[in-house]
């Protein structure tokens, strides 16, 4: 599963992408312009990304992401319905990593997106220090050692440990881990980071007083 930014004005075909990608175990971030989109990115793992939205132009935008050093290797397929070989040779230097023509098959869009992921290293395993996350086993071992954890807190720090250092503010961290819709409130972090340091040690996940939470690695 991973965080797919969609953007897409189209709401007709928004709804159809965001059914098909949440089927194949995706989660889907939604965004109708470019100034959604550009709100949005910094939570996604790759980018659908439309070449023609209402108030910016989809190469414009993603121009915009490859300046920003954060955004630079943020994996991008750009969907169009513009077919010409100029047009795709135009998407793809402007910093697309692939492009597909709409109309497109369902299997063809999700066998693009799998390849990207795998060449953006998504799903590898994750280590800081003997801290190592497994994505595709959903195991965690610490010195060696397996640590079992609830399906909620293997989530919580495979985001910890996919950004060492970030700062997390509980609302965002719901977001990513439990999802917009969820109805919890802000304790219900505060309650999987104390149950990580006590399975893990207390060291590695830091409080930042006002802010949130920052993974650090133990000390």
């Amino acid at each position: 599963m991973a965080r797919i930014l969609l953007v897409e004005d189209e709401p007709g075909v928004r709804l159809a992408l965001r059914l098909l990608l949440a089927r194949a175990g995706h989660r889907v971030i939604e965004a109708e312009t470019a100034r959604e989109a550009w709100e949005r990115w910094r939570e996604a793992e790759l980018v659908l990304l439309d070449w023609m939205l209402p108030d910016e132009p989809g190469l414009r935008w993603l121009k915009r992401l490859r300046e920003d050093p954060a955004g630079e290797r943020l994996p991008v397929l750009m969907l169009t319905a513009k077919a010409a070989e100029g047009d795709r040779v135009a998407g793809l230097l402007g910093g697309a990593d692939d492009y597909l023509t709409k109309p497109f098959s369902e299997a063809e869009l999700l066998a693009r997106i799998e390849a990207l992921l795998r060449r953006s290293g998504y799903g590898k395993a994750l280590r800081v220090g003997g801290l190592e996350l497994d994505p595709e086993a959903r195991r965690v071992r610490l010195e060696g050692r397996e640590v079992p954890l609830t399906p909620r807190e293997f989530d919580l720090l495979a985001v910890f440990l996919a950004a060492p250092g970030r700062v997390f503010t509980r609302d965002e961290l719901l977001d990513r881990v439990w999802g917009p819709g969820y109805l919890g409130t802000p304790r219900t972090v505060d309650q999987h980071v104390a149950q990580l340091r006590e399975k893990l040690g207390p060291d590695w996940i830091e409080t930042v007083r006002g802010r949130g939470y920052r993974f650090r690695g133990a000390r």
